[in-house]
């Protein structure tokens, strides 16, 4: 006998998306009035900017560097006015977004917001540190989540230091540009309860994002595919099979990717590609996730892709 959802499929339509996701009939999501973000850099900008213009939620922007932080927000108003200049939204609409980003470099002003995004790069004791730090600075309501791309969840969430603190730890993996890319992973670390769950999920379809539910294995689902197949277009450059145009050429007109995977390396960034197949190579154990020899000499010259001008092209 079929379920709904099995005849749905067999009809040739796909479920909703949030049909997907049961997390128990008691779980309720609850309201997120203001949005705490940590990490000025251009994922937590993007996540800030997309929460106050989509969501229409303030936004505390968090960071220690008062320059990331202007630097962050006159991104903001570049793609803001970019947005005007399109007549995608009003100028009106420009300027009350912009209001609901507040900036600051203290980590107590975190002390009113429903929910909090942590977005600094991918260092295990950088991102425990912020969330043992969450853990008190943040109301006891608020849903603390990880941005983060390959650690373990789980881990994080025992960062807090609190069994009831840990029940609050989710992972929000949003997709580089924010502004542009709908897809969300939603990762759940063991500790996570279900209402933390069904709360981030509501939220980031607030946010006008797709969620995709992943277990908390070594890369998520994004990265655990995406990740080895750059790594082998590099293994590819490096052995000679082909040059850097045709590996890219042929994956954009054969596969019909907007974006080949050398010159998506470098807007990712050539040092984030090392750390996850790092961590895949070194959680699983398995051979297949060895980074490519060039990827690492890539790294120790300084050839970081589009942000620092040099990857696999020149920028």
């Amino acid at each position: 006998m079929f379920t709904t959802t099995s005849r749905h499929i067999l009809r040739g339509a796909a479920p909703r998306c949030a049909r997907s996701y049961s997390s128990g009939p008691a779980a309720q999501a609850a309201e997120v009035k203001k949005l705490g973000v940590v990490g000025a850099g251009q994922m937590g900008l993007g996540i800030a900017l997309v929460a106050a213009q989509k969501a229409g939620v303030p936004v505390t922007l968090v960071d220690n560097s008062q320059a990331s932080l202007d630097k962050g927000l006159k991104f903001a108003d570049k793609l803001l006015e970019k947005d005007v200049s399109k007549q995608k939204i009003t100028k009106d609409e420009s300027l009350a977004t912009r209001a609901r980003l507040a900036p600051t470099t203290k980590m107590e002003d975190l002390g009113d917001v429903d929910f909090v995004i942590e977005a600094v790069p991918e260092i295990p004791d950088l991102k425990n540190s912020i969330f043992s730090n969450l853990a008190q600075a943040c109301p006891p309501h608020a849903i603390l989540s990880t941005n983060t791309s390959s650690i373990s969840v789980t881990r994080i969430a025992a960062a807090t230091n609190s069994a009831e603190a840990a029940s609050r730890v989710i992972s929000t993996h949003f997709m580089n540009p924010v502004p542009v890319q709908k897809g969300v992973e939603i990762i759940t670390a063991l500790q996570t309860s279900p209402a933390t769950i069904v709360t981030a999920l509501a939220f980031c379809e607030r946010m006008g994002k797709i969620p995709s539910r992943s277990a908390d294995s070594p890369g998520f689902l994004a990265n655990r595919i995406l990740m080895p197949y750059i790594n082998e277009a590099i293994i590819c450059l490096e052995t000679g099979v082909g040059g850097k145009e045709d590996i890219d050429s042929i994956m954009k007109n054969g596969t019909n990717v907007p974006m080949g995977p050398l010159q998506l390396a470098d807007f990712i960034g050539i040092d984030t590609c090392m750390a996850i197949m790092e961590v895949l190579h070194r959680e699983t154990g398995d051979s297949k996730y060895r980074p490519a020899v060039l990827l690492r000499k890539m790294v120790d010259a300084g050839w970081l892709g589009k942000k620092s001008g040099k990857g696999f092209y020149d920028y």
